[in-house]
This record gives C-alpha cells, structure tokens and sequence, in this order.
C-alpha cells in the first residue's frame, strides 16, 4: 500500500494491522504510538476505511482456506470416531450425525453446478467409496464387502446402478 499512488501512509497501515490483532481501538492505538483519538478519526476517512475492509476479507479468506485445508483430517476424524468400538455410543452416534449431516449438505451442492451464463443444471456425480476400517459394525452380521452405497452412472451413460 505503500509507494508510489499509495492513498494511505504507513502508519495507518500499521494501524489496520494493529485493529485486526487486538481486542480494542486503546490496544491498537497503543500498538502503533498513536493516541485513540487519532486512529479514530482515521477509521472515518474512506481511503482507511476501504483499506481495512481489504485487509479484513484478505485475512478472512486466508482462514477460511486454512479450513478448507484441514477439512480432509477434520472427516478422517469424524470417521474415525463413528467406527471406533471403543468410544462410547453416544458419542458414536454424534459422529453419525455429523457424517450425515455434512453428506446431505455437501450432496445438495454438489447436484448443482453454476454454467457461465448464470442458470444452474443438474452435475451428474460418481460415487467412491474409500474403508477406513475392516471391522463390522457391532451387532452386524455384515462384512465390509457387504455394506456400502451404491455406485452411481457415470456422466452420460444410460447405465442401471451398479452395487
């Protein structure tokens, strides 16, 4: 931001770094050297104001890739957990509704895809299916082999499921 064309000085970039890093405008203003006064009055001026929105949505989307990073292991956790004997039913049982949940959710979306001209149309979808774990469920006579989803078409075959 700073530079050559730059609208706002670097302290009061400093100042935004400041305003995302602490709990209040006294601990920002004390972070940078600046009174609270001032740091006020530069949150009314719209060059700081459109500046803090940017960094604000630069360090949102930052997290939220993070999440989406970790997204595989939180599901691999969750799994995990759902299948494990040894964790105690209810908390088995929570595990379920988390997968179902998030499956129906992520399902949702996924039928549908945006096309350039802004309609959506149905995205046919295939169906994997990956084992975390080889143990029956309790109280099952069913093996592994035995219990799974059914495998969906592929894109534009007139196929009949497959199991």
């Amino acid at each position: 931001m700073t530079g050559h064309g730059a609208k706002i000085g670097q302290k009061m970039e400093q100042a935004i770094v400041a305003l995302l890093s602490h709990r209040n405008i006294e601990e920002a203003a004390r972070e940078v050297g600046v009174c609270a006064n001032t740091l006020l009055r530069w949150m009314k001026e719209p060059e700081f104001q459109a500046a803090c929105r940017e960094a604000r949505h630069t360090v949102f989307s930052h997290a939220i890739g993070r999440l989406q990073d970790a997204a595989g292991a939180a599901a691999t956790t969750v799994l995990k957990i759902m299948l494990d004997t040894n964790v105690p039913p209810a908390t088995r049982l929570r595990a379920a509704e988390v997968v179902l949940d998030q499956a129906t959710k992520a399902g949702e979306t996924a039928m549908f895809e945006t096309t350039p001209e802004g309609a959506r149309k149905p995205r046919n979808r295939s169906v994997e299916i990956t084992w975390l774990c080889t143990t029956p469920l309790p109280d099952s006579e069913a093996t592994p082999s035995q219990v799974g989803a059914p495998q969906l078409a592929s894109a534009g075959a007139d196929e009949d499921v497959v199991e």
